[in-house]
């Protein structure tokens, strides 16, 4: 049993604003995400995850300022993700407040990017995100994808993570593509799978519908259990998700 597990507010993050869909699909507006972040903050979060949905260029500059605004207000790590390209669009992260990044599609598509922020900023910055599919086209049964789970790749997910932890990844962002959204549970046999071949942190993600979700996701191993939808529509809060936890022998911060 893992000796703390942290509870993750995640805000997807588009044009400024916090969304949230379905399958990474019909997006919706929530809120503003300084307010949120500060909410989940008092709430008791232990990490806020900032991903931006859209990861253009365009965007860049107001995810450093919104980065910014954010750390003056909340006082938790904070990871960010979407668009991060090169060790100086990292740089520029952490130094208007982040404290981890979250890297996916420019890891699959230049490997060596994952190595070159795990030894300039050190393992612990480096959260490499796996938008993960069921498949019958892979040996392990799931199939890494990239964009927001919009394009399928040919890499087997089992395979990748065994690649993205030789080259630093110091957390494992495990998500699935098919629950996320949907308040459905998570995918216990992904997260039990990533477990089996992964020491290294693992935070789950995608399906999260219900208190007693999360001690499912904790008994699966996961380090970390990362939620939007059903913060964001305020069905429990953390601290409901943090006594679930306590109440069958986990510890929380």
């Amino acid at each position: 049993m893992t000796l703390s597990v942290r509870v993750i507010p995640c805000l997807d993050v588009a044009d400024g604003l916090v969304v949230k869909g379905v399958n990474f699909q019909n997006l919706r507006n929530v809120g503003d995400p300084v307010e949120l972040a500060t909410k989940y903050y008092r709430d008791g979060a232990d990490e806020v995850t900032f991903l931006d949905v859209n990861a253009t260029i365009d965007n860049r500059d107001t995810m450093y300022e919104l980065v910014s605004r954010c750390a003056e207000n909340v006082f938790i790590p904070l990871t960010v993700g979407g668009g991060i390209r090169s060790t100086l669009d990292v740089s520029n992260l952490l130094s208007a407040g982040a404290d981890k990044v979250s890297i996916g599609s420019a890891g699959i598509s230049n490997p060596k990017l994952l190595a070159e922020i795990a030894e300039k900023f050190g393992n612990q910055v480096l959260v490499v995100s796996l938008d993960l599919k069921r498949s019958k086209q892979t040996d392990s049964g799931f199939v890494v994808t990239s964009h927001g789970g919009r394009v399928e790749t040919n890499l087997d997910a089992l395979e990748w993570i065994h690649e993205v932890i030789q080259l630093g990844a110091g957390e494992l962002l495990v998500n699935s593509i098919d629950a996320d959204g949907t308040l459905s549970g998570f995918d216990v046999a992904m997260l039990s799978a990533v477990r089996e071949i992964s020491s290294i942190p693992m935070i789950a993600s995608g399906g999260a519908g219900s208190a007693a979700d999360f001690v499912t996701a904790a008994e699966c191993g996961a380090d970390a259990i990362l939620a939007a939808s059903i913060f964001h529509d305020n069905s429990i809060t953390i601290a409901e998700a943090k006594g679930e936890l306590k109440s069958v022998g986990y510890e929380t911060r």
